[in-house]
């Protein structure tokens, strides 16, 4: 059984920074696509990033963009999303989330391609 376990969540003030982790088990991950998403209280799931199965390829919401990086250790088997310069408008329970298909060519923003998620790190900023 696929289990993805997401850490290192917390409060933090604005301009801070956070790095959350996903630690996957139940499969080698290496060749899925790995995304984390966000969802603050009253509003719909969001797409944040996303990272390739290789790590060469990277997607980011443009809300993030050069604040955020994803990246990927699949030794460890293990996805991060480092977030720096983080506002209020950030808070929100944070998911990771493995892609369903294998090797696949374009990472996806749209959380139908993933098949896995985890039971999500809350991260709150303050002003």
């Amino acid at each position: 059984q696929v289990q993805l376990v997401e850490s290192g969540g917390g409060l933090v003030q604005t301009g801070g920074s956070l790095r959350l982790s996903c630690a996957v088990s139940g499969r080698t991950n290496n060749n899925y696509a790995m995304g984390w998403f966000r969802q603050a209280p009253g509003t719909e799931r969001e797409f944040v990033a996303a990272i390739s199965w290789s790590g060469g390829s990277t997607y980011y919401v443009d809300s993030v963009k050069g604040r955020f990086t994803i990246s990927r250790d699949n030794a460890k088997n293990t996805v991060y999303l480092q977030m720096n310069s983080l506002k209020p408008e950030d808070t929100a329970v944070y998911y990771c989330a493995a892609d369903r298909t294998w090797r696949r060519l374009r990472v996806s923003p749209s959380s139908d391609e993933y098949n896995y998620w985890g039971q999500g790190t809350q991260v709150t900023v303050s002003s």
